[in-house]
This record gives C-alpha cells, sequence and structure tokens, in this order.
C-alpha cells in the first residue's frame, strides 16, 4: 500500500504508528544479503537521468560552474533536471566533489635566505608611524640597518610613505657608506615603497641586489622589527610628537645611542658601531686580558675556568637554510666518536670530548 499512497496515508489507514512501521522495516534484513543491494526509492533518479546530470554538470560549458550556478542557470533556460543537492550527491558517487572554478592561482614565493659575513654586505628597511599631535595623525621614520652590525646606516623622518623618499634616502646612505657595485643585498617587505618601480630602477643603476619578504609572511624582515621594538620600547619614548621636528629630534639622539652606546647581546655586547667599523677584535682582546686579570686574582671564584668574553658573530642569516639529513647523521657520527673514540661496541665509559661540546656539536647540525 505504501507504494501507491505513500508511507503517511497508509498508517494512518491502518492507524500505525509511523515509527513502528520504520523500526520493523529497519528488523527487516531480508534484502540485506551478501551483494545484494538497499532497495531504490521511487522518487530516486534513475541511472539514465544521473549519467545525463552528470554529463551536463561536466561539459565544457560547465565544468568551472559549481552544482547550484548550474542549478540556477539551466532555470533561467526552462530547465530542471535535479535539484542542485543531488547534483552533489551524484558528483560525490564519482568523487568529483572539489574546487570546480578556474581560480587565479597565486605563485609560490622561495623564502628568501640571505648570509652576511661582514658589514655592508645585506641591508634591512622598512618604515613605521610615529603618532603626531592629533588623533589619526603620523609621521614615518625610514630605517636602513645593516644586519650583520646592527648599525643603522640611514634613517629620515617624512611626513608621507613616498617611493621618491625612499630612492634619495637608499641612494644617499649608499654613497655615505662607499657601496661598490655587486657589493650589497638590499631587503624589505612588499610595501608600496618597498616594490616602487623608480626604487628599482635605483637599485639596478647602483648594482645593488634587491630581495623582497614573502607576501603575508612578517617574520621574513626580522631584522628591522627588531630595531622597531627598540625603539618604540625605550622609557623617553613618547607618547605622541608635537610636530616633525620633535620626531626628527627625537629620533637623531635616539640613533646616536643606538649605534654608540647600545650595547647589543647579538654582538656579543658590543656597540653596532664597534662591529660596523671593525673594532671588535681589539675590544674583545682587551676585555679577554681585563677578565683573565680577575682570575689571576681569584680563580676560585671562576668554577669554569678561566672567562671568556662573549663571542662575536662570524655570520648572520635571514632564513637559515635547514640543516639536510646527511648533516643530521654526520652529528650523529661525531657523538658516537665523541663517546667511544675506538668504536667499540660497549664502549670506553669516557667522553673524548665534554658534554658541552657534544651538546653543540648537535645543537649546530639538527637546527
Amino acid at each position: 500500500m505504501a507504494k501507491h499512497v505513500g508511507v503517511v496515508t497508509a498508517c494512518q489507514v491502518l492507524g500505525l504508528p509511523r515509527s513502528s512501521f520504520y523500526r520493523a522495516r529497519e528488523k527487516d534484513t531480508s534484502w540485506q544479503e551478501v551483494g545484494a543491494k538497499a532497495p531504490q526509492p521511487p522518487r530516486a533518479l534513475s541511472e539514465e537521468e544521473k549519467r545525463k546530470v552528470r554529463q551536463m554538470l561536466n561539459s565544457e560549458r560547465f565544468q568551472d560552474f559549481t552544482p547550484r550556478e548550474v542549478y540556477a542557470t539551466l532555470l533561467d533556460e526552462g530547465q530542471y533536471l535535479c535539484h542542485w543537492r543531488t547534483m552533489y550527491r551524484i558528483l560525490d558517487e564519482h568523487d568529483e566533489v572539489r574546487e570546480r572554478r578556474n581560480q587565479l592561482r597565486h605563485p609560490n614565493h622561495p623564502k628568501p635566505e640571505l648570509l652576511a659575513t661582514g658589514p655592508n654586505q645585506v641591508w634591512s628597511w622598512d618604515i613605521t608611524k610615529l603618532l603626531g599631535p592629533v588623533k589619526w595623525s603620523y609621521y614615518y621614520l625610514y630605517v636602513i640597518l645593516d644586519i650583520f652590525s646592527r648599525y643603522v646606516v640611514g634613517w629620515m623622518v617624512a611626513d608621507r610613505e613616498s617611493a621618491a623618499l625612499a630612492r634619495e634616502l637608499v641612494g644617499q646612505t649608499c654613497i655615505k657608506q662607499g657601496i661598490q657595485p655587486e657589493q650589497l643585498t638590499l631587503h624589505a617587505d612588499r610595501g608600496s615603497p618597498m616594490i616602487a618601480k623608480s626604487l628599482a630602477l635605483l637599485l639596478a643603476d647602483l648594482g645593488v641586489t634587491k630581495t623582497h619578504s614573502r607576501p603575508y609572511v612578517s617574520d621574513d624582515n626580522p631584522f628591522s622589527e627588531a630595531q622597531f621594538k627598540t625603539l618604540k620600547y625605550r622609557p623617553n619614548y613618547p607618547e605622541r610628537f608635537g610636530c616633525q621636528i620633535d620626531a626628527r629630534a627625537w629620533s637623531r639622539v635616539f640613533f646616536d645611542w643606538y649605534n654608540h652606546e647600545h650595547h647589543h647581546s647579538a654582538l656579543g655586547l658590543l656597540t653596532p658601531a664597534d662591529v660596523h667599523y671593525g673594532r671588535s677584535a681589539e675590544i674583545f682582546h682587551k676585555r679577554q686580558q681585563v677578565l683573565q686579570a680577575a682570575y689571576e686574582i681569584n680563580p676560585e671564584r671562576f668554577v669554569k675556568g678561566p672567562p671568556k668574553p662573549p663571542e662575536i658573530p662570524v655570520e648572520v642569516w635571514i632564513n637559515p637554510p635547514r640543516k639536510s639529513a646527511e648533516d643530521t647523521n654526520e652529528a650523529i657520527v661525531v657523538v658516537a666518536e665523541a663517546v667511544d673514540p675506538e668504536g667499540n661496541s660497549e664502549g670506553s665509559g669516557e667522553l673524548s670530548a665534554s658534554p658541552q661540546q657534544i651538546y653543540k656539536e648537535i645543537v649546530e647540525v639538527t637546527l
């Protein structure tokens, strides 16, 4: 009866609750034999109708359309095949539910990997806002930083972001630092002044290589960002600047302190000017003499032996390359040889290298 008048009407005529009917049907597993299929609902599309719908969806005309778009387009043309939800089910039966639209694919931007082993090899530059005297008023601080020495080689305060101003600052800074062709790489993010054609032409004329951060990646320009944090966390950094002259005067004092007085933790507690102008070796030697004299007076106070000044970096990276599996295997061999130099399986029980040296080997290779 349900096949002819429907389940609701049949249950009403027989006085049977529909829930009892469905429960009884669930218990009836006579049709669930091995290899048997569930009974086809009378309202379902036939195989021929499904094939027609699938051909329409995958046709050259609609292959880039979503089922909703196809459904609406066909309705406007006076044609109805099935509901768009049914279209999705038909596609799903053939594992074809995926992005159908022809969309623009953004290029895979490579990660910039920049190495500096001395001053004036890689510069990083950026622009930050300084709050003006009233709300929504700003001044713009342009800063060019040498990533090896952390020395601010050029800066400028302006009332706007401008490619022309950036071009002027970069050109004057290169002249002041005596940059030769093919010597320098200039790195920046993708702000409009940084990617301006006029600046690119200037850098080409100067023989300076330009690189940019990946889109929407904030840590591809870490040195400029860290320098801006140092600037804005100074105790005397004002909440607002009264005028552009005030901003320029405060910046002048700050950069003089930063370059010549600030003992940078990443530079072995040397100032950026000491590293930039080649005074680091002399200062390191003097510090070693002072520490050696202190050790000779009170050696018992230095339980780890004669003290040494903080090391001076020999290379600085923006995005250092990851070590390969071969390098990791080499580190394991180094540790194994340090534990047992003779290569015996049982081991000698003594280390040929200190634990600190072994740990340093592992960290240098695996990071």
